[in-house]
């Protein structure tokens, strides 16, 4: 369904849309993927949970990614069994370990002290290994990068290659990037880490390539292919990717109402009936959203805002064809990933609701309302 058509036929604003077909291609790219050349894919569910979206990538994947114990549980609840289930968090408590380990197929602890701590209780029932630091920067902005100085996520390589949980782990996980569009920086890592295992690269049963690489937006993965096949045929190792930005970035839509229009300074303004509380990532990042009315010749500037009362609530300066009018809609593409899952209600502000896309079909999956709000601000013995 094309944008347009879109936004006339969703019936509340704000609203958060997702397009079934646009993941469905993505995951059928992965699927292909893993056809080439045996790896595993899993969907790290962290971009989006929402259970729509697991059930459509359930047929397509090998499991999922976790990062919590409830996103564990509501994992395991859509896989009902079915499926490898990885999880990898700095934040592992130890009266959690054990439920983890009873959900999880496989553990990637952050840190050796971790490992020593929790290691043998969760060996019991999952497969263990370790998240690596493998020391390599791809990314300029030090917000995005896990190899980072002082980074919180992995152990040390140096400091792997002096330990003796190498010959006790099964496995290693590391991710190195973010929206890469090359698979430069994985042969990179991949080289460094045999150089540095040596003969123990061997000892490994599995490693997990982590997520970070657009895979529907790379039109040659025949060096991630090669890559794959020589690790499982020169040391029998298992591969497994985590993609979550690459499944459902594309696939998402915030659509918004202009519900307020003035001057400022010289600048027009526009009011949205949703803020950057809705897509977060807007002011962690500073990052200003694809919009679909932006003409960049346009004879008309706006700034659209949102509508809290947070001063920097600002999406951005953009050119329109014609001057925006109060009741106006307008549409921010690609916000799948790491909008929804972040969104929160400042000011009391409903969150958007959610509709789904099948082809020419458009149906409202979920809606918060008053009583959400009350019952998440509410003591517990307030709540009815």
């Amino acid at each position: 369904m094309d944008v347009q058509t879109l936004k006339n036929s969703v019936a509340s604003s704000p609203a958060f849309v997702l397009d079934a077909v646009e993941i469905i291609d993505t995951l059928k790219v992965l699927d292909a993927l893993r056809r080439q050349c045996d790896c595993k894919v899993l969907y790290s569910i962290k971009a989006l949970p929402f259970s729509a979206i697991l059930e459509l990538a359930k047929p397509f994947v090998d499991g999922f990614s976790v990062s919590s114990l409830f996103e564990a549980r509501l994992a395991d609840e859509v896989l009902a069994g079915r499926g490898s289930l990885h999880l990898t968090t700095p934040g592992i408590r130890p009266d959690e370990v054990g439920e983890l380990a009873g959900l999880c197929s496989h553990i990637s602890f952050n840190s050796l002290n971790q490992y020593q701590r929790f290691g043998a209780a969760a060996s019991a029932q999952a497969s263990v290994g370790l998240r690596l630091n493998p020391k390599l920067s791809f990314l300029e902005d030090a917000r995005f990068d896990p190899c980072r100085p002082y980074s919180k996520l992995g152990v040390d390589i140096e400091a792997l290659c002096h330990s003796a949980c190498l010959e006790q782990i099964s496995g290693l996980h590391f991710h190195t990037v973010f929206s890469a569009l090359d698979f430069a920086p994985l042969i990179k890592t991949i080289e460094k880490l045999q150089s540095c295992l040596g003969s123990r690269f061997a000892r490994l049963e599995w490693l997990n390539l982590g997520g970070g690489y657009l895979f529907g937006q790379m039109e040659d993965h025949s060096r991630f292919v090669q890559m794959v096949r020589s690790l499982k045929s020169d040391f029998g190792i298992e591969v497994f990717i985590e993609p979550g930005k690459a499944v459902v970035g594309r696939a998402g839509y915030l659509i918004a109402t202009v519900i307020d229009t003035f001057v400022s300074d010289g600048k027009a303004i526009a009011v949205l009936d949703t803020s950057v509380n809705h897509n977060p990532e807007v002011f962690e990042y500073q990052r200003r959203p694809e919009l679909h009315e932006h003409a960049p010749d346009g004879g008309y500037a706006a700034m659209l805002v949102g509508c809290t009362c947070l001063a920097g609530d600002v999406f951005g300066d953009y050119r329109f064809n014609e001057p925006l009018t109060v009741g106006d809609r307008v549409v921010f593409k690609h916000v799948g990933a790491y909008s929804l899952i972040k969104a929160n209600r400042f000011n009391g502000y409903n969150l958007p609701d959610v509709y789904g896309v099948l082809q020419e079909s458009v149906t409202l999956l979920k809606h918060h309302g008053y009583r959400d709000y009350r019952n998440q601000w509410l003591s517990d013995e307030l709540v009815s």
